[in-house]
């Protein structure tokens, strides 16, 4: 598939760790054969820049050093030490596993590839990372990242995540693979396409392997892979209610119609999807109906945002609610409106926040009463 000649493969291979030795970038996650932080750290790297994880990846350390912490560790404390680095099923299922692995595997993260892919969101790609640098175990990876890289070195046309395409760069990585160094193999491939054969302008001059690149030859590296047809955007508008009581305190919920899978099911202000709606009498409706808020004057609308998640761009519109009293509502939280940030929330509730402590200081001094 790759037409590299099977006389030239070791010297392809010696090139790359080579490379890979000399050029690594420094991450915190390096140099280790930690299983747990190893798995840890391909968890955070999912869809999330480097930069952005290396903080969050040194902090979570500091308070679930092992997997047995973790595995110990309530849901919320978890999901607090995640928030705001996003894909919260990530941090939900990390937790899962710890659990799985504390309970199943005597806290050790499996050697068996199957044992491993059974835990909760752990992938093939998942899989083969943490077991072949933890382990030097012969699985090879697959991600955007490595998939470019094998796409230029063949010179491959089409979409490069088709199925029928993706098992056939799976036995291309698995056929390149170093199976005496498959860690450092495995990390070199990821880091060259991260950080040299980039998704735009590659820096063909610094590739190890341009020797044996064919859309190098060909003229097509700038053109390779294949562009994918993106799904179209969405456009959603989304209101939120900040209730507030004379005490300063507000109401967080776990889940409210329209909002929670936006807000990642996490903590979150009540709220309701008003995409083509009258929004506030929408949300008025929503609070007396759910909340039994009834407005006693209109709602104060507070510093709307811009949240993107996936293919939707969501337009936040919050608004500010006076109340004599909060709601009781099972299963919600009362908490002062400037310590919310203490309890998991998403960047959509972070941002509602944010708008609503800049505003209370002016905020018209009239209440909604109870229905």
């Amino acid at each position: 598939m790759l037409k590299i000649p099977a006389a030239e493969i070791p010297k392809f291979r010696r090139r790359m760790l080579s490379w890979f030795a000399e050029c690594k970038r420094d991450l915190p996650w390096r140099g280790t054969r930690n299983p747990y932080r190893i798995w840890l750290s391909e968890i955070m790297l999912q869809q999330t820049r480097v930069a952005a994880v290396v903080p969050y990846y040194e902090k979570f350390l500091e308070i679930f050093p092992n997997v047995q912490a973790l595995a110990r560790a309530r849901t919320d404390r978890v999901l607090a030490n995640w928030a705001g680095l996003g894909y919260y099923s990530r941090a939900r299922n990390l937790h899962r596993a710890a659990k799985e692995i504390v309970t199943r595997h005597r806290g050790h993260f499996p050697r068996e590839y199957e044992a491993a892919m059974a835990l909760p969101g752990i992938g093939r790609y998942t899989a083969a990372a943490v077991l072949s640098i933890a382990y030097d175990a012969p699985y090879a990876v697959l991600d955007g990242n490595v998939a470019r890289v094998l796409a230029r070195i063949g010179a491959l046309h089409g979409d490069l995540r088709a199925p029928s395409m993706w098992r056939k760069l799976e036995a291309a990585a698995q056929e390149l693979l170093a199976r005496n160094a498959s860690g450092d193999w495995n990390q070199a491939v990821m880091e060259l396409g991260a950080t040299v054969c980039t998704p735009k302008s590659p820096r063909c001059g610094e590739c190890p392997v341009e020797k044996w690149c064919r859309a190098r030859k060909l003229g097509l590296a700038e053109k390779l892979p294949s562009a994918r047809k993106k799904r179209a955007t969405i456009e959603i508008t989304l209101a939120a209610a900040v209730l507030l009581d004379p005490r300063g305190r507000t109401l967080l919920v776990r889940h409210s119609e329209g909002g929670s899978e936006l807000f990642s099911r996490m903590w979150q202000f009540p709220a309701l999807d008003t995409t083509g709606t009258d929004t506030r009498a929408a949300l008025a409706g929503h609070l007396r109906e759910i909340f039994g808020v009834a407005m006693k004057g209109a709602l104060t609308p507070l510093a709307t945002a811009r949240h993107a998640v996936t293919f939707r761009n969501i337009r936040l519109e919050p608004y500010l609610v006076r109340v004599a009293r909060l709601p009781r509502v099972l299963g919600a939280r009362m908490i002062g409106l400037g310590q919310i940030r203490r309890l998991p929330i998403s960047n959509a509730t972070q941002k509602i926040a944010s708008a609503a402590t800049a505003h209370t200081g002016t905020a018209p001094r009239w209440c909604a009463q109870r229905a």
